[in-house]
């Protein structure tokens, strides 16, 4: 019985019809320039903190190296290689 009420609903659900091309704003439904101009900011932002992270990770691993090479020099040995 259940089975037969849900076709009888699924049959009566009438489907959307589109709407006229001239009934929707596209400006409120589409980010538009300032939209496009925020994402891309957001972009250039990632992008720099990127460059700016690698950075500072090349210049930590450079120094740990030196000082590596700068005790291995004071106690004699020979500096380990990467």
């Amino acid at each position: 019985m259940h089975l037969l009420t849900a076709a009888i609903l699924w049959l009566a659900t009438p489907t959307p019809s589109p709407t006229p091309p001239g009934g929707i704003d596209e400006n409120l439904v589409t980010p538009g320039v300032i939209g496009f101009i925020v994402t891309l900011l957001v972009a250039l932002a990632t992008v720099a903190l990127v460059i700016d992270m690698v950075r500072r990770i090349r210049r930590v691993r450079y120094r740990e190296q030196v000082r590596a090479e700068i005790a291995a020099e004071r106690d004699g040995t020979t500096a380990p290689e990467d």
